[in-house]
């Protein structure tokens, strides 16, 4: 979702002439310049689309010569565009176990598949792209925005080749399976019972994040978290699907941040990635990590934060998050942004890192 609510149609002159303030003072304002309704109607059937890449050779600005940040070391980035107006509002994302490929879902209604060109480790393009509509249980576009607003993405069983995906929405919450074929995702064959806390969350603010656990007590099982669901209780609300039924658990809310994605390290472990925007000071992205031991029904978690970054970093509107093994056996972390649509003030990032031997419990934060 957009990281604020968007604006009126009464009052959109004003807030661009203070994004266009704001971004005269470096700031990187993830806000819609359209209203939500006003995305693009996706495609009636997948297309081919051109994608065009612009390499970010250094996640910090100021600092080109630095690499390592926190947790984290730099391998390199893209801004990407394309002629399409279907492109843009990339929420989610899966990548190909040997990072060849990617799957992204948008809050329009759309995929998009891709093959990953490399230079060495440093991605410099994306070749092969394709764009379709998310389907109803007829095999019919979603056509509403309640319908198409889709957020978090996970590979239940199989692959990206040949396997099920789950697809969380907010507006109408819901969990729903869709098959996947060759990185293009079918008409879907289910859905998951919903909390009932589902209730409770703000139409824009729903089921953002959402992984299958590899470790753990509950290894095999679903857990998804609400964008922002604290209640006033200095906790996010998050859930563990134990024996089809979700179970509520929660991670501390730091400083405002909402959450976007998660993705599942190769150890079990869990990756979440925040965000957070203010007029004054723009955008700021967080990556922690959680214990797979500590993934449990009723627990209250904290984790470790791995890398924070501001609006002097080469961040956006991070939503998508995903994690694979290199042929070195390194273990990659990619992240993708969502534009809102919002090609004036906001970009589509892609962004890959190489996640360092940690000790667990550190803490280490760029600013």
């Amino acid at each position: 979702m957009s990281a604020t609510r968007p604006p009126s149609r009464q009052s959109r002159r004003a807030v661009l002439a203070g994004l266009a303030a704001g971004a005269g003072l470096g700031l990187v304002p993830p806000l819609r310049a359209l209203a939500a309704d006003d995305g693009p109607e996706p495609p009636s059937t997948p297309e081919s689309l051109e994608i065009n890449a612009r390499p970010i050779p250094h996640f910090d600005r100021s600092r080109p010569e630095v690499k390592r940040f926190g947790a984290l070391e730099f391998r390199g980035g893209l801004v990407l565009n394309s002629p399409s107006p279907n492109f843009g509002g990339w929420s989610g994302l899966l990548m190909e176990s040997d990072g060849r490929g990617l799957l992204s879902i948008s809050d329009v209604g759309t995929w998009l598949s891709a093959d990953i060109a490399y230079e060495g480790t440093r991605p410099i393009g994306l070749k092969g792209a394709r764009l379709g509509p998310l389907r109803d249980s007829r095999g019919r576009p979603l056509r509403s925005k309640r319908e198409q607003d889709a957020e978090g993405l996970t590979l239940l069983e199989g692959d990206l080749r040949r396997g099920t995906l789950l697809i969380s929405f907010e507006r109408l919450h819901r969990i729903v399976r869709y098959p996947v074929r060759e990185r293009q995702i079918g008409a879907p064959v289910g859905s998951l019972r919903m909390p009932a806390d589902a209730r409770r969350m703000m139409e824009n603010q729903g089921l953002e994040a959402i992984a299958i656990l590899r470790g753990g007590r509950h290894k095999g099982s679903l857990v998804a978290f609400a964008e922002r669901l604290t209640g006033g209780s200095g906790y996010h609300t998050g859930w563990i699907w134990v024996g089809g039924e979700p179970q509520r658990f929660h991670l501390s809310d730091i400083d405002g941040f909402n959450i976007t994605d998660a993705a599942v390290l190769p150890d079990g472990d869990l990756l979440v990635l925040e965000r957070r925007y203010r007029v004054t000071e723009g955008v700021k992205m967080r990556l922690r990590r959680i214990a797979a031991a500590e993934l449990v029904p009723g627990a209250r978690i904290t984790g470790s934060t791995l890398v924070e970054a501001n609006s002097g970093f080469e961040i956006d509107n991070m939503e998508g998050l995903a994690v694979h093994r290199s042929p070195a056996g390194e273990t990659v972390v990619s992240m993708i942004s969502d534009d809102n649509f919002n090609r004036l003030l906001q970009r589509t990032l892609f962004l890959q890192f190489t996640l360092l031997d940690e000790p667990r419990r550190a803490s280490a934060i760029a600013r």
